[in-house]
């Protein structure tokens, strides 16, 4: 199996990129947001995901970890295949699934093609308790976490020590991140979060 390839890009086109790596060229399906640091002639090092089939051969091309490993987990995600997977990845980043799925942001992932209301909802429901997990415990470097200095995942950690599940805690920082700005810092995080996994009656006294 094949899971990198090191070499000169050949040719790109909308969704691909032919990848030389000593005089063979090796076709490779990639997001937008890859294929927007492949220039034909530069030397390219992506990563790759092989799907075998009985019919064919798949090469998948990822810049970076975070593409790859968002890659592999929605296509866990039943109707979600390696196109719509692209597709996804193609209209957000890594760090803007992981905000659209801690905050159930269904209008954010239809903007991928093919990705409807239904499917929508499959994807924020199937991935929630899973991003949380990989994106505080980021055993293979799942997430890059997309407040500055990890303060989104330093925010939601902190919350997991104070006995929150992962995903409540990352959904309620990413909700207070999305209110404060990316330049929230960790501390003024944990104070909304906290907030907002307060019961409704507390957060009326304290309002």
């Amino acid at each position: 199996m094949i899971a990198k390839l090191k070499g000169l890009i050949d040719s790109t086109g909308e969704d691909w990129a032919v990848i030389d790596v000593g005089g063979v060229g090796y076709l490779v399906f990639c997001s937008g947001r890859t294929l927007g640091r492949l220039g034909a002639g530069e030397v390219a090092d992506v990563m790759v995901e092989t799907h075998v089939r009985e019919d064919h051969i798949h090469l998948y091309g990822f810049i970076d970890a975070a593409e790859r490993d968002w890659f592999r987990l929605l296509t866990t995600v039943q109707g979600v295949g390696a196109k719509v997977a692209l597709g996804l990845l193609s209209a957000l980043s890594p760090d803007e699934l992981l905000h659209a799925v801690a905050a159930a942001d269904k209008a954010a992932v239809t903007q991928a093609p093919g990705v409807g209301p239904k499917l929508a909802t499959r994807i924020l429901s199937e991935l929630k308790d899973k991003v949380g997990d990989l994106a505080l415990g980021a055993p293979a470097g799942v997430v890059q976490m997309a407040a500055p200095g990890g303060a989104l995942r330093d925010a939601a950690s902190a919350l997991v020590n104070l006995g929150y599940q992962p995903f409540e805690a990352l959904a309620a920082v990413g909700r207070a991140a999305g209110r404060l700005g990316d330049d929230a810092t960790v501390e003024a995080l944990i104070r909304d979060g906290l907030n907002e996994l307060a019961p409704a009656d507390a957060r009326a006294g304290s309002a």
